[in-house]
């Protein structure tokens, strides 16, 4: 049975980028005609947390996919990560001087339903990550899953952080990348 898969990926954010890894790893795995999925492209998502964010749920609410794999740039990666958690630290007041107070802030972290361990078997250079990065990345992964969990919906989410691909990497990612997909649509 074809599985729905929802991939999501972002545009760049500085100047000098000509583009975004995770999505130049989308655009290639697009032109794979042989995958046996319904694969669903949400590409060049603005690198920006709400906006971000937003466009993923609707994009869930109006699919329901099966499954939805976040995608997102490491330039100081070298292989494809797994993430399995996202944290998200909170702050109650703007008075930077009560940060001393236990009650100021706190975090709260979320964690991918799939077990990664099994997602990765067979792979040939991927790891498992527990550092989102602190970035937009991790405010995206910990607002879909937020959302899957409150609405309780049975959706397994994972976010892959894709490095900088060239004529070296590149078979070799997306080979990885097709097999994370397959694995995935059999959990």
């Amino acid at each position: 049975m074809q599985k729905k898969i929802l991939l999501t990926s972002f545009d760049t954010w500085l100047s000098e980028q000509l583009s975004n890894s995770s999505d130049d790893l989308l655009l290639e795995l697009a032109k794979m005609a042989c995958l046996p999925h319904d694969l669903i492209f949400l590409r060049r998502l603005p690198v920006d947390v709400q906006l971000a964010s937003s466009r993923v749920i609707a994009k869930i609410n109006e699919l329901k996919p099966d499954y939805v794999i976040c995608c997102g740039m490491a330039a100081s990666r070298t292989q494809l990560s797994i993430e399995v958690v996202a944290r998200i630290v909170s702050v109650q007041s703007t008075d930077i001087l009560s940060l001393d107070c236990a009650e100021s802030f706190w975090q709260t972290t979320l964690q991918t339903t799939v077990d990664v361990e099994q997602l990765v078997a067979g792979t040939k250079a991927v790891e498992i990550s527990y550092d989102c990065g602190k970035f937009v990345c991790e405010g995206l992964y910990h607002s879909v899953l937020d959302y899957l969990s409150q609405s309780q919906l049975p959706i397994p989410c994972i976010f892959v952080h894709v490095p900088i691909l060239n004529q070296e990497n590149l078979i070799g990612i997306l080979a990885d990348f097709v097999l994370i997909i397959n694995q995935l649509a059999l959990v």
